[in-house]
Formats: structure tokens, sequence, C-alpha cells
């Protein structure tokens, strides 16, 4: 890949912060668009099934709105035409119009010359068929979404839906108690987007360009990784991507950027708060050290006595900085900061604040602190958050 001669040479302060302002956190944020503005802006909401202080599609608008209320923001989601779930970077929230830009990835899907699991003869069109008469339906109402208790022990009709929606054919419009709502394509999408006209090279290209205004400025592997698409499938469009390349300080990789973010230095207002570890700001772990200087993992999935930082640590941002991490928990209306990890005294009064907003946002009206990783420090945090409460 040779690559064009850089237009601009950006210090790593510089490219933190239009990465913040690409991301929603610099500056104010636009709360007349709302939920749908956000959606459209960050271009895909990651979702997951862990929920501890809220489900992360509802965590990433709250880091940037402030404190919207949890049903506004499902309804944003899903109530009328304005979005879809689909794969991305994951499972994701994705506005409805870049339902033909994923083309590329249904028709991978559909030629796809094996699956992990068996379809049994007539299973899909007979869930086609179902949905047509009956729909919007979960894989329950289908007829069922296991065959045993066993997570991944899918039945045929689950199979067949979820086949369906990476074929297109099928959508979910909604998710009722985490379960997907499934309709027909047809139904769900708007007729001037049901389409597969786009041919890969266009969709490729629409995807980079959309990753780079997402993220301000990034290297092949961040614009790669913000819709998992491959290294080449970048480096095949990357020119014709309308982002221009850029040297970073310190990066030692070629970046590009999006013009408009090089237009005007990034200024306004910093937001203080927690961060979802499935926030679109913290996706990259490199980029992430890259940027902040702070090495993130999501500690989930990894056994309990080998966690470092808990089990759902979230980041504080705080003056376009990561300044910390706090493992919430609830009990009933006690918000529960099980480990508290500061970078310093300095950290204290932007961690009681974060941890204060978002009580109030679960509708906590208490706050108990449990392990701060300096013990010096956990009367001192103790102490603001009562502060910041009253």
């Amino acid at each position: 890949m040779t690559t064009a001669r850089p237009t601009a040479e950006l210090s790593a302060d510089e490219a933190r912060r239009i990465a913040l302002r690409a991301q929603g956190f610099l500056g104010t944020p636009d709360r007349r668009a709302g939920v749908r503005g956000v959606l459209r802006h960050l271009g895909a909401v990651q979702l997951d099934t862990i929920s501890v202080l809220a489900r992360s599609h509802e965590l990433i608008p709250y880091a940037r709105l402030g404190a919207v209320g949890r049903t506004t923001v499902e309804h944003a989601y899903w109530k009328g035409t304005h979005a879809f779930e689909y794969w991305s970077h994951a499972a994701c929230i994705l506005p409805i119009e870049e339902w033909p830009h994923f083309a590329f990835r249904r028709r991978a899907y559909r030629n796809r010359p094996h699956w992990n699991h068996h379809l049994p003869d007539g299973t899909y069109d007979q869930v086609i068929k179902q949905l047509r008469a009956e729909g919007p339906l979960t894989a329950t109402e289908l007829g069922g979404a296991k065959r045993t208790s066993e997570w991944w022990d899918w039945s045929g009709t689950k199979v067949a839906v979820e086949r369906a929606l990476m074929y297109g054919e099928v959508v979910c419009v909604e998710r009722r108690g985490w379960k997907r709502v499934y309709d027909l394509a047809e139904r769900a999408v708007p007729a001037d987007l049901l389409h597969d006209e786009l041919d890969d090279t266009e969709c490729l290209r629409r995807l980079v360009r959309l990753a780079g205004q997402s993220l301000g400025v990034g290297t092949r592997a961040d614009l790669a990784d913000y819709h998992r698409l491959k290294g080449e499938q970048v480096d095949a469009v990357i020119a014709d991507s309308g982002l221009v390349p850029v040297t970073v300080e310190g990066w030692g990789k070629p970046a590009w950027a999006d013009p408009a973010a090089l237009q005007t230095p990034p200024r306004g207002r910093h937001r203080t708060t927690l961060l979802s570890p499935f926030d679109s700001l913290i996706w990259e772990r490199a980029r992430t050290e890259r940027i902040f200087g702070f090495t993130h993992r999501l500690e989930a999935y990894v056994p309990k006595q080998k966690r470092v930082h808990g089990y759902f640590a979230m980041p504080v941002l705080a003056g376009g900085r990561l300044v910390g991490r706090v493992d919430p928990a609830r009990e009933g209306r006690t918000l529960v900061a099980k480990q508290v990890t500061l970078d310093g005294p300095k950290a204290v009064p932007a961690v009681a604040q974060a941890l204060a907003e978002a009580a109030t946002w679960v509708d906590c009206t208490d706050i108990r602190v449990e392990r701060v990783d300096d013990p010096h420090l956990r009367e001192l945090l103790t102490k603001e958050i009562a502060r910041t409460l009253t």
C-alpha cells in the first residue's frame, strides 16, 4: 500500500482532543438531536448482555448527554424506523440509513460455505412464513430459542432466524427483555433503503469514511476495527474515502483524519463521566493506550481471582483524560463502588462527581465505597462524594 503525503502534523494532545470531540465528549452536546443524534454521530452503538448500572447501549448516550431517561433511550432506538441491529464492531445498533452500506457483509454471509449450527430442512422457509403471517416475534414465539438449557444449544428455529438476520431477510426491530424481536426486512426497512445494489467497494468506502468521522483521527488498524473490516479492505478504499493522511506525534504509524476535524481547533467543555467498557471511545485497546496512556481490559470473563480492577470496571473520563476506574454494583437504592482505582489524589473530585451523577441517573440515593486501590484515598473519596451529594 502506498501512502499519500501527510497533509498535517498533529501533536499527541491535538489528536487526543480531536478524538474526544469526534466521540462527543468535548464541546456542548447536541441535546435537541438527543439519543438519535448520538447514534448517528457515532455510527454504531454496541450491545452487550451485561447489565450493572444499565446496559451498555444505555450508558453510551448517558455518557455524552447526561441523565437522559432510560425509557427515552429505548424509544429513540426502536420506535419508528430510525435504527436496526446488525453485525458491525460487534452486535450493534446502527442508523437505518446505513442499511445499504452493509450489503457487502450480507453478501459475505450468504456466500459462507459452512455454519456451526445444523439447520433442518424446511426450517428456514417456515420461519419466514411465520414472520410474514404473525411477526414481529421473538425466537421463543417462533417456536423456541434453545433445545436445552445450554446457552449455545440453539433450536432449529433460532438458527434459522439468526441466519435470516445475517442474510438481511429478517431484521431485529427491538429488544424485549433482552430478547431480539424479529420482523421481515421488507416491513421494517424503508423501501428506498431496502436494497443490496451497492458493490463492496462502495460499501467499504462509506464505512471507512464513517469510521474516520467517528474517530476524528485514526491509524489503519483503528479504522478497520470500528466496523470490524479487514486491513486490506481499508487499504483498497482509503485513498478514495475522503479521509486525509496525517502524522501524529508518537504514534509511529500512518494515520488518517476527517478533514472537517482539522478545520477548527477542538475546544469546549470536557465531559466527566463513567464509561461503559463497550464505549466506542475505548473499543480498541491499543488505540486507548496510544491516546490516553491507559490500559483497559474488560475483566467480566476473567476468573475472579485473576481480576485486577473488577468485573465491570468502568473507566472515568474527566478533563479529557482517563483518571481512574470504578467497578460498580447496586444494592437497592445504594450505588456500590466495589473497587476504585484512582490516578492519584487529583482524580478524587472527578471520580466523586461521576459516581454522584451516575447514582442520580439510576435512582440511587446513596453511594458506598468499599475498596480503593490506595487505602489512604478512600476517606478522601468518601468525604468528596458526601459533599457532592449534598
